[in-house]
């Protein structure tokens, strides 16, 4: 066991589900976490406290800096909070959770990241190494944070990790042995200010990565071409659009990776071109981990998809009501968009991000299928105008009640037609995060009469 940060104190910033991880972990390794997050009241602080944690809550958590020996922020904490920059100035080390997780984790860790696709992702390449009897974890963005792996992960594990550009603000020591990055489109401009450092962030994940890694990445997309090049990992394109010589693309309507005919395009049971996409990547990085290709096909041909990403719901009165909260940017809810084959009525809007709505404006009206659309939250009147100005002008405004939402597409959805949630925002404006926004809008479905 690491003895680098017995009897030390470590300042623990946001103590949301990164930071309660990362106290207990500290506390195994023998320091003292002192808590400090602007809530006053946070539920399982008594658990922390009972095991040696200082809670500190509602205080400043600059003011707490002097005294610690180093500082560990969650990803809701921005790289120039008072607290980073009161570290900084007194010389206190400041790490992120998922640096903290990373070091303290046993086994072998892969990571993805990008703007879209990396749950799916990140969920299918752990069920192919779960078919393969290994014992595989999820971890990182997708809910489950890194140092909460670390206190069960085991040499000989495999822990894949989802990686956001927020968490890789102060990332510094992060090195996976393989990686995956997906795509780039605009999203977190709000907290980034331009694609450029949006970019810097998502390649900083493969920055460590030498000769004896492999680095997978979208030969489609141009941004994650230019990253591969700057990349000393061995590289795996993958493509669903053109023939590579090597990694994995679709050739006459078969899936081929490392140049062996996989199973048919058609077979993978998750639908849609950007599912494909997500295969194509996740199968390239199990046969990269030592999958066989017989587990990696059968799990194509089995796995159904994560919750929250273009899940049917139920059917009521003829209509299919589709969760997709998953869709937290516009490139996210298009590709859902693209796939809707029934008259649809689709609800949009949350917390601003920054980022346009123009390309899903134009997508909304390629598809004829989209007959009308809802919208809500503190973006509704923004996605409303990018609407008007392509032409699509059937919408209906709803505020902030969610309610009366759900029940406005009742009425508007007829027999045949769907009803699909895809945000293409954040959730904060209205939700604690875009999970509690799905299971709310099931939970309002479900109850429908």
């Amino acid at each position: 066991m690491d003895e680098s940060l017995k009897n030390k104190r470590v300042l623990v910033v946001g103590i949301a589900r990164s930071g309660l991880a990362a106290a207990k972990l500290l506390c195994q390794l023998g320091a003292t976490p002192v808590l400090s997050d602007n809530k006053k009241e946070i539920e399982g602080i008594d658990e922390l406290t009972a095991i040696g944690c200082e809670s500190r809550l509602g205080e400043p958590a600059e003011a707490l800096v002097e005294g610690c020996d180093a500082v560990i922020v969650s990803p809701a904490v921005w790289y120039n909070a008072p607290v980073i920059l009161k570290a900084q100035q007194l010389g206190v080390p400041v790490m992120s959770e998922l640096d903290f997780g990373f070091l303290h984790c046993a086994g072998s860790k892969y990571a993805v990241s990008g703007t879209n696709g990396k749950t799916t992702t990140v969920t299918l390449v752990a069920e192919m190494l779960k078919n393969a009897g290994r014992n595989a974890f999820t971890a990182g963005n997708i809910g489950i944070p890194v140092s909460h792996v670390a206190m069960e992960a085991r040499p000989g594990d495999d822990i894949v990790i989802e990686v956001s550009s927020f968490q890789m603000e102060m990332t510094r020591e992060f090195h996976p042995r393989g990686a995956i990055l997906t795509n780039l489109t605009p999203d977190h401009l709000n907290r980034h200010g331009s694609m450029e450092v949006y970019g810097a962030l998502k390649a900083r994940m493969v920055a460590k990565m030498d000769a004896n890694d492999f680095f997978v990445y979208n030969a489609d997309d141009p941004f994650c071409v230019k990253t591969a090049e700057g990349c000393k990992a061995r590289k795996v394109p993958f493509s669903r659009t053109q023939k590579l010589k090597s990694g994995a693309y679709v050739q006459d309507g078969q899936v081929i990776v490392g140049g062996k005919a996989l199973c048919a395009a058609e077979e993978i049971r998750i639908p849609g071109p950007h599912n494909l996409e997500n295969a194509l990547a996740a199968s390239a990085m199990a046969a990269e981990a030592g999958v066989p290709l017989p587990v990696i096909r059968h799990t194509l041909r089995t796995f159904a998809g994560v919750e929250h990403r273009m899940e049917f719901t139920r059917e009521l009165d003829g209509v299919r009501w589709i969760n997709d909260s998953k869709g937290t940017n516009p490139e996210a809810t298009m590709r859902g968009v693209e796939g809707m084959k029934v008259p649809t009525v689709l609800i949009l809007g949350g917390s601003e991000k920054g980022t346009p709505f123009d390309a899903l404006a134009k997508t909304i009206l390629a598809n004829p299928n989209i007959r009308k659309v809802v919208t809500i939250g503190a973006t509704a009147e923004k996605i409303e105008q990018a609407l008007r100005a392509a032409g699509f002008t059937d919408i209906t405004p709803c505020g902030s009640d969610f309610g009366f939402a759900i029940e406005t597409c009742r009425k508007l959805a007829q027999p045949g037609w769907a009803v699909l949630f895809s945000p293409a925002c954040a959730s904060f404006d209205m939700f604690s995060d875009y999970e509690a926004r799905g299971r709310i809008f099931k939970e309002m479905v479900n109850r429908l009469q």
